[in-house]
């Protein structure tokens, strides 16, 4: 047996290769799958089986991909009800791969549909070496029910009993491979490592020592972090069988006469994905914007319209390429082309353009300490506010704009700040779409803020791949005063 772990940042997402001599399974597969062909053929096995733990929401799935690519197999939970060709799988299914033997588990609660995959390797011995579990428990952290409002309750039930009547009957010296790491939404905060034990997370997850249950489920649906738009609709997707990449239109150069002649059809929304300072000094009037440098793929599949065609502006011709690539894999196919010439090209054609300015940590101290009436609008998610956060400030996440851009008042100065600039800039963008004229952007944002010495620093920046529970500590730190 041979296990092989694959990480893709920003939606923190694993996926497997578990290899015998000659044939091999992918577990949870990413939508551009290449790499997993590449992988097989240089191990010298084919790719026989693809593995589903559940309907992913927060990524599109490369299963449909991957089946079409090499002609194997694909095997998802039978409480899914998937539409594309595939093995339905329930509780007590036995998948056999060469020497090794996967036995399935029905672990619903992150979703109602979810199934783990407990790995014997018996040419070694009877015992469990490991299990995929998905999205059911992770490093330091479990999956969250709440994804599904109207059953979430219900669904942290379910979690509950997956966890203490299934996972946890498996030894202590059962390895646990999940979906996703640190920086997920699909948890309240997980940690870093890529795999544990069942007797690890026994002794140190947080959420385990929760042993009542009414206070377990209390606990998992009450104060969880935002849940971005995309999460119900690539379940979806993941549901029907997305759309193959091989069918979708290849990326266009479009030079600036034809771009701006697209602006004024209104299908067509312009996003600008370049660094933040990039897009304060100038960009198109309107544009949406999205930090490539940040989480681009969670704040795409968040804040975008579903139903416009997306022109997209770019620094270079491999940045553009690459946003589609991360737009696809949360279910945005609906990039048509890219600004050939970027801003440059723009400006050198007479375009009109915006800007945001840029302040500085001093900057932003200098306006509160001083005479200026500003509105200091923190876009942060709610539990990272409420860990540190500037005296007066008003909290709005960045993707909540879309609609409580009326709780604002467009004369007023807007000092946006987010932890260090990308999110703030992209509710900027929002804002500026909704004629707020008057605006800033905090470079470095609280990060920054922090390190000026103007306030204490924020944990989740501390220790930005721990597994932590913000209700821990937010209620016994002192807020700072200016």
């Amino acid at each position: 047996m041979l296990l092989k772990h694959y990480f893709i940042g920003k939606v923190a997402h694993s996926s497997y290769i578990l290899a015998g001599k000659e044939s091999c399974a992918v577990v949870d597969p990413r939508r551009d799958v290449q790499l997993y062909i590449d992988e097989a053929r240089s191990m010298g096995v084919d790719i026989t089986h693809i593995l589903e733990t559940h309907l992913h929401a927060d990524f599109v799935s490369g299963h449909m991909e991957l089946a079409e690519l090499t002609g194997a197999k694909i095997y998802a939970p039978k409480s899914g009800n998937c539409k594309f060709e595939h093995v339905a799988l329930s509780e007590g299914d036995i998948i056999e791969l060469e020497d090794m033997e996967l036995k399935v588990l029905e672990t619903p609660g992150h979703t109602p549909e979810h199934i783990s995959y407990v790995v014997t390797d018996k040419s070694r011995g009877e015992g469990p070496l490991g299990v995929f579990v998905g999205d059911t428990l992770f490093v330091g952290d479990v999956g969250r029910p709440d994804l599904f409002p109207d059953i979430a309750t219900e669904l942290a039930e379910k979690l509950y009993d997956s966890l203490h009547e299934k996972l946890l009957k498996l030894p202590d010296y059962c390895e646990v491979y999940p979906a996703h790491g640190a920086g997920s939404l699909c948890g309240r905060a997980m940690g870093a490592k890529w795999r544990t034990t069942i007797g690890y997370e026994r002794k140190y997850n947080a959420a385990l020592q929760i042993t009542d249950k009414k206070e377990f489920m209390k606990s998992l649906t009450t104060n969880m972090p935002p849940a971005p738009d995309h999460f119900s609709r690539c379940s979806d997707i993941n549901r029907k069988g997305p759309i193959l990449t091989s069918k979708l239109p290849s990326l266009k150069e479009i030079d600036s006469t034809k771009f701006k002649e697209e602006i004024k059809n209104k299908n067509n929304i312009v996003l600008d994905a370049r660094r933040y300072d990039a897009f304060g000094s100038q960009h198109i009037p309107g544009a949406w914007h999205i930090d490539s440098g940040g989480n681009f793929p969670t704040f795409a599949g968040w804040v975008l319209p579903t139903d416009k065609n997306i022109l997209l502006v770019a620094s270079s011709h491999n940045e553009a390429l690459e946003a589609n690539i991360w737009a696809r894999r949360v279910g945005i196919d609906s990039i048509t082309g890219y600004l050939d010439g970027g801003m440059f090209g723009w400006v050198v054609a007479g375009y009109r353009t915006s800007n945001v300015q840029q302040i500085s940590a001093e900057d932003l101290h200098d306006m509160i300490t001083g005479k200026s009436s500003i509105v200091v609008l923190d876009v942060r998610a709610p539990a990272e506010f409420e860990d540190n956060h500037i005296e007066g400030a008003i909290n709005i996440p960045a993707p909540e704009l879309r609609t409580r851009f009326q709780e604002l008042n467009t004369e007023k100065a807007t000092v946006m700040i987010c932890s260090t600039g990308n999110r703030s800039s992209l509710g900027a963008s929002i804002l500026n779409q909704h004629g707020f004229k008057n605006i800033f952007n905090v470079a470095g944002g609280m990060t920054g803020y922090s390190a000026a010495g103007y306030t204490q620093s924020c944990k989740v920046c501390e220790n930005p791949h721990g597994s932590r529970y913000f209700t821990r500590y937010v209620q016994s730190r002192p807020r700072w005063k200016l």
